[in-house]
Parts: C-alpha cells; sequence; structure tokens
C-alpha cells in the first residue's frame, strides 16, 4: 500500500512539473530578450549634443558631431539634392556620408519625423527620375522654364535646359542640337523627339555663325583711372556683372584700395593678356590719389579700434587674409557682436595666431550687443542666434507655461559649456 502511495505521489510530481515547462515555455514566447548592457562612454558624441534640426546645420555644426569636413560638405549636397529639407530621420539615414553606426548614434537628438509622407509614398528614394509627360507637338523655343517642370524635369533642369537654348543664341535651332543639351537623357529625347516643332538637321552655316557665343562688345576707350572705376565702370569696359565685381574686390580687398602700377592691373586674373593690351594705352594713374589711399590705410590705430566695429579692410590692413577677415566679420554679425575676445580666439578658419596679436592691442566694447532674457526674447532672435537657435524651439515651448530662465535653462539639459555660452547674451 505505501509503494502504491509512493508510486503515484512520483507521478503527481513529474506530471506537475511538465505542466510547469510547458507553461514557462508558453509564456516566454513573446517576451524580447533582456536587452544588452551598454556603459556610456564620456566621451561619446552623444554626451555633448542637444536635440537638433538637421535642415539649419552649417558645416561647422555637422563637424562638432563628429563628421568630417568632407562628410559634412557631402550631408550639405544631398540635402540639395533632395529638395533642400531633410523631411524625415528615414531620408537623412540614405546619405551614404552617414554610417549606419552614426546615424543610430544621433537618431535620438534628431528633431524629424521617422518617415514622411514622401518618403512612404516612393518605392525608390529621392534620386528617382520623375517620368518625362508630353502629349502634343510643341515649339521648345517658346517653352519657359516652369513649362519643362511641368513635363517632369526637375527646377534645375529646366533651368540648364533655358541656359542651353541661351547659349546656342536664343534658339535650339535643330532636333540635332536640342539632343546635345547634356540634361536631356537618351531616353527622354526618344519621347520628346516625335513632338518636337523643329529642322532634323542642323543648317550647315550655324557653326561659323556668331550666333553660338556671346556677342563680343566693341569697347570704345577712352583714358581712364582704374582706381576710380566701380563695377559699372568696368562693365562699361566691356566686363561682365562677375568680372568686374572681382577686379573691384581684386583692388579693394588684395590690393588694399589701389593698383599701384600696371603690373597690378595686368596680374589680375580676371584680366586677360589680351584685354590688358587692348586697354593699356588708356590707362592712367593718378599716383596722388594712391598716395591718399595709402595714408588713409596708415591711420588706423589698432589699439583704439573696437573689435565690434572693425571693418573688412581693417582686418585686412592689420594682415589678416580674406578667410579670417570675412569669418570674424560674419561670425560677429550672427551674434550681433561679440561679448568677449575668447569668442573671437573660437571663430572657425581663421590665423588663431594673428587674431590673439590683435585681440591683446584692440579693445571690446560690448554695451550694444542686444540681450534678451529667455522669457521676452523674439522669436526670430533665438532661431537665428548661433548660441540659441539648437534650442530655440524648446525654449519657445518653455516660456509658456514657465516665464523664468532658470526654470527654462533647467528644462534645457544643456551642458554647461552650452549654458554659459547663452548666459553672455541673457540679461
Amino acid at each position: 500500500m505505501m509503494r502504491k502511495n509512493y508510486y503515484q505521489k512520483l507521478a503527481f510530481m513529474v506530471i506537475l512539473m511538465a505542466i510547469l515547462l510547458a507553461f514557462q515555455e508558453y509564456t516566454s514566447k513573446d517576451k524580447e530578450p533582456f536587452p544588452d548592457v551598454k556603459f556610456i562612454d564620456g566621451n561619446s558624441i552623444t554626451a555633448n549634443i542637444t536635440d537638433f534640426d538637421p535642415n539649419i546645420l552649417t558645416p561647422e555644426r555637422w563637424q562638432e558631431l563628429g563628421f568630417s569636413e568632407k562628410q559634412a560638405s557631402t550631408i550639405l549636397k544631398y540635402k540639395d539634392i533632395v529638395g533642400g529639407t531633410f523631411t524625415s530621420k528615414e531620408q537623412l539615414k540614405k546619405c551614404y556620408a552617414i554610417s549606419d553606426e552614426k546615424f543610430e548614434e544621433l537618431k535620438p537628438f534628431i528633431l524629424l519625423p521617422e518617415a514622411s509622407v514622401k518618403d512612404n509614398s516612393n518605392r525608390f528614394n529621392n534620386f528617382e527620375r520623375k517620368e518625362i509627360i508630353v502629349s502634343e507637338k510643341f515649339n521648345p523655343d517658346l517653352k519657359k522654364a516652369h513649362d519643362w517642370s511641368k513635363m517632369g524635369f526637375s527646377e534645375r533642369q529646366a533651368e540648364a535646359i533655358i541656359k542651353y537654348k541661351n547659349y546656342l543664341g536664343g534658339s535650339f535651332i535643330s532636333k540635332e542640337k536640342f539632343r546635345e543639351c547634356f540634361i536631356i537623357s537618351p531616353e527622354n529625347y526618344s519621347k520628346l523627339e516625335p513632338y518636337l516643332l523643329l529642322p532634323s538637321k542642323t543648317p550647315e552655316n550655324f557653326k561659323t555663325s556668331d550666333t553660338n557665343y556671346p556677342k563680343k562688345i566693341k569697347v570704345q576707350y577712352r583714358a581712364f583711372d582704374p582706381n576710380r572705376l566701380d563695377v559699372e565702370g568696368w562693365k562699361a569696359l566691356g566686363f561682365s556683372d562677375k568680372q568686374a565685381q572681382a577686379i573691384v574686390n581684386y583692388r579693394d580687398k588684395n590690393l588694399r584700395g589701389s593698383f599701384k602700377d600696371v603690373d597690378d592691373i595686368q596680374k589680375c586674373f580676371v584680366i586677360s593678356a589680351e584685354k590688358f593690351q587692348e586697354m593699356k594705352p588708356f590707362i592712367t594713374l593718378n599716383p596722388e590719389a594712391i598716395k591718399k589711399v595709402e595714408i588713409q590705410q596708415e591711420k588706423t590705430d589698432f589699439s583704439k579700434t573696437d573689435l565690434n566695429t572693425i571693418t573688412f579692410k581693417q582686418l585686412i590692413e592689420f594682415g589678416l587674409d580674406e578667410k579670417s577677415a570675412g569669418s570674424i566679420i560674419g561670425f560677429r554679425k550672427k551674434l550681433r557682436g561679440f561679448v568677449n575676445k575668447q569668442q573671437i580666439l573660437d571663430t572657425y578658419n581663421i590665423d588663431k595666431e594673428l587674431v590673439q596679436k590683435l585681440i591683446s592691442i584692440a579693445p571690446l566694447d560690448a554695451s550694444n550687443v542686444p540681450k534678451y532674457s529667455l522669457a521676452d526674447a523674439p522669436e526670430e532672435w533665438l532661431k537665428d542666434h548661433p548660441y540659441f537657435k539648437y534650442s530655440a524651439d524648446k525654449i519657445i515651448f518653455y516660456r509658456i507655461t514657465y516665464p523664468d530662465d532658470k526654470k527654462i535653462l533647467k528644462f534645457l539639459k544643456l551642458k554647461p559649456e552650452y549654458e554659459e555660452r547663452m548666459k553672455l547674451y541673457l540679461k
């Protein structure tokens, strides 16, 4: 009897264990594995950033996120290709300059939706070409840029087609010439060709016609002083807008205000040797005017020149190159003025050694630099200022409920150095 009870108990235990094992197996099917534990590296780039909108990042800001200068440039070119604006994280991820690992690192901070309507509706990415649609015969000479866009060409392609027509003299001339437009692929040409109201062949005399090229302006030269000519004056001598501006920039920036002799004019890369020989007999340089410019330049006293009002020309005069001078003026304009000299030294693309020398000599007056509280700062100022624009949307949101700077800063959860930069421009 005891042996029978023993076996019954043993059987019951076996059955109970089988039921428990089956229950455990069943309930664990839908459970995800326990996530791997990852230790955060204090030097990781994610420790140094806050939420950001990739559509407003400058090349420098992309580099701060850990990309090289070339990668940053590629990302911005990709943004232009997809229409000038990233519409979703999914779209941004397609940029080949951003590795999968890097994207996952930045993803939590990207202020974009996961996917846009545009992304979901396309089976392919944004590089997919639109289908060209044409239903009736037409004269391409009469089509404007928006007409080509309606056919299915992109805005840039449409503009390129118009430029090509203008290059030909205002007419596509023939189907042969139309086909040579590099924007129009063989596939698209085959679709358009039956509808083109153009002769099939190019006239024999077209190759020798002057309509292929811009007409050369015949200049009636008179004696002139190249140091007194503005952009319009150089254009009157037969130069294009861009060429005329380049000559003025070369004189005013590279030569510090004046051509000292005819060799200076000859060295200007915009002026060809042929053009220089045409102009040379009519060039008259006024030595007195050159001396005046030189005297004016020598008068700059940098020990009395405010770094918040110093001009591009004065920076060039001090010895900075155009790149350094332009960077300082550009950064100062975005900040609405420097508050301390360290900001100038932290400017991108400058000769730090020479700038250090400048800021040790020149004074800085920050009394006219606009400052606000976060609660009343204009939205435009917040969204444009380099120190505030990456947090502008959050500031605008938080200040609705908490019109107190300390509380807003607390909610922003910025790195200490970013918060200190903001405080430079806060009341």
